[in-house]
């Protein structure tokens, strides 16, 4: 197993106890915030694994919801994270999951405001790292370790062309790409990974595109 820096090895910057539990926690949380786009009324928190034995002595409550509020892996903030949630009016739930899943550092985050809902199930896989496995319902593969678009589009010809074009122009370069939809012709969503950031002029544009339904970007 390759290394790109002395920083993969140890971690990055964070409120501790650990990476796995803490800061990776707090990354997925900040992903689900991100993708969310506005702060949640309420947080269901579905713990798996060794994250449902260890989540409060090892700090992945208050890492998991300090993201759900915005906060980086290094904010100060992540310790008192339930108590500013509650001052917020942010109704926050843990469950605690009997059933063993495909890795044992697995957290299913439900969050909703108003009529919106969103749903995603991420994995903290070690040094701060971790993956989106699955977004409403879909299948997927997001690191949240660098600037990304999520496309909900119409599965139909044509329309991962028109975005692919729209990034070209604009000389935007395409570091991993993957499609996935629930049905033929039905619903599906685009994830790319991308060198630098996409500007929202930039989205406004891919929104408009036809057969696109919605576009969300996350910040590495």
């Amino acid at each position: 197993m390759k290394f790109r820096s002395v920083f993969d090895i140890i971690g990055p910057v964070m409120v501790g106890p650990s990476s796995s539990h803490t800061a990776g926690a707090a990354r997925i949380g900040l992903v689900a915030r991100h993708l969310f786009q506005t702060q949640p009324e309420w947080a269901d928190i579905h713990l798996y694994g060794s994250f449902a034995k260890t989540y409060q002595g090892h700090g992945t409550d208050v890492a998991l919801v300090g993201g759900i509020l915005g906060f980086d892996t290094d904010d100060p903030r992540i310790p008192d994270a339930l108590k500013m949630a509650e001052e917020k009016g942010m109704k926050v739930t843990f469950i605690e999951e009997k059933d063993d899943h495909d890795h044992p550092n697995t957290v299913r985050i439900r969050l909703g405001k108003g009529d919106d809902r969103m749903e995603l199930v991420g994995i903290s896989i070690g040094g701060g790292k971790v993956e989106v496995k699955e977004l409403d319902g879909f299948k997927l593969r997001l690191s949240g370790n660098h600037p990304a678009i999520l496309v909900v589009h119409n599965d139909r010809y044509g329309a991962i062309a028109s975005v692919a074009a729209a990034l070209a122009e604009e000389e935007i370069n395409i570091g991993h790409m993957e499609v996935s939809r629930k049905d033929k012709g039905k619903e599906a969503l685009m994830v790319i990974e991308v060198d630098q950031n996409v500007s929202t002029e930039l989205l406004k544009k891919i929104g408009s595109l036809s057969a696109i339904e919605k576009v969300t970007k996350i910040h590495d």
